[in-house]
């Protein structure tokens, strides 16, 4: 488990680096990042969500999916709350950006694996279950933090319509209808899903290049922080031991909570003119500090499955 942390960080690190090089030495210019934001937004990222939906759940395990997914509702509510409780005194452009990574954590990089190397093959199953209603409310409600438009309708339309929302209407009818994609389409969605790991951390790191690592660690992103990585899985934990929750189940809900802030982060701040540098050293710095958070969290939760 500790390996494959180890391995997915050092891989992190290199492709934001590769991003922060391209960028410095002016391969990547001012315009070419806004380019990048557009590729991942309108093409990379709704096909990753196709993907995501188009797994074989199977059929074996309906009672633990829906406990799963009744869990992993309640962690967007709690999340939504947070939101609207916790960031109130922000300016304008940062609370939109740690409301963001407050709704949508790393959960499809990071979690999928990092479930799989704790809980094996049935922990990555039910990951991919509990992902679920985050990848809904990610591009409804986390979306509409960003967006300015004052006529609700306009918001709505813009929301509904977004690419990622129309990736998200397409893989419900495939997961629940039993959709068949087209064999040519469905091999350009995974080339292009599969891009969007490398794709997303070398646009941080272009971001990286304005970012001043003097103030990387600040008060309010400590902040974001004990509540991302520390309250809200240990308000999962704590909640899951009350109701007497399958300890698998327990498990794989806590650790997909603790992890850092969603890399669309940084993303969706360029797209909508909110603060790129809190988002960009809000998906760092979260990302670092999980380094410690999440071995923590997985020692803690297989002493409650042994």
């Amino acid at each position: 488990m500790f390996n494959t942390l180890i391995n997915l960080m050092g891989m992190m690190f290199f492709l934001i680096l590769t991003g922060y090089l391209l960028r410095r030495f002016h391969c990547i210019t001012d315009a070419g990042k806004k380019s990048l934001t557009d590729v991942l937004l309108y093409a990379i990222l709704p096909c990753n969500i196709i993907k995501a939906f188009s797994q074989d759940l199977g059929t074996d395990h309906w009672s633990e999916f829906f406990v799963l997914l009744v869990i992993a509702l309640l962690v967007q509510a709690l999340a939504l709350l947070i939101c609207r409780l916790c960031y109130r005194g922000m300016e304008p452009g940062e609370r939109e950006v740690y409301q963001y990574a407050t709704v949508c954590s790393n959960s499809g990089f990071l979690g999928n694996p990092m479930a799989e190397g704790v809980f094996g093959e049935l922990g990555l199953l039910f990951a991919s279950v509990f992902l679920l209603p985050q990848r809904v409310v990610m591009w409804t409600a986390g979306v509409s933090y960003f967006t300015k438009e004052t006529d609700r309708k306009k918001v709505y339309r813009k929301i509904l319509l977004h690419p990622s929302m129309i990736a998200t209407y397409l893989g419900f009818a495939i997961l629940i209808f039993g959709l068949t994609i087209p064999e040519p389409l469905n091999k350009a969605v995974l080339s292009l899903s599969n891009c969007t790991t490398a794709m997303t951390m070398v646009y941080i790191g272009t971001i990286l290049v304005d970012v001043d690592f003097r103030y990387l660690v600040t008060a309010k992103q400590l902040y974001y922080n004990l509540i991302r990585l520390v309250l809200m899985p240990l308000a999962v934990y704590a909640g899951c031991r009350l109701l007497r929750i399958d300890p698998l189940i327990t498990g794989v809900s806590v650790l997909l909570t603790s992890m850092p802030a969603g890399s669309t982060t940084s993303l969706l701040a360029a797209k909508y003119g909110a603060d790129e540098g809190s988002a960009a050293k809000c998906v760092v710095l979260s990302t670092l500090l999980s380094i410690i958070a999440i071995p923590v969290w997985s020692v803690i939760l297989l002493q409650g499955i042994g």
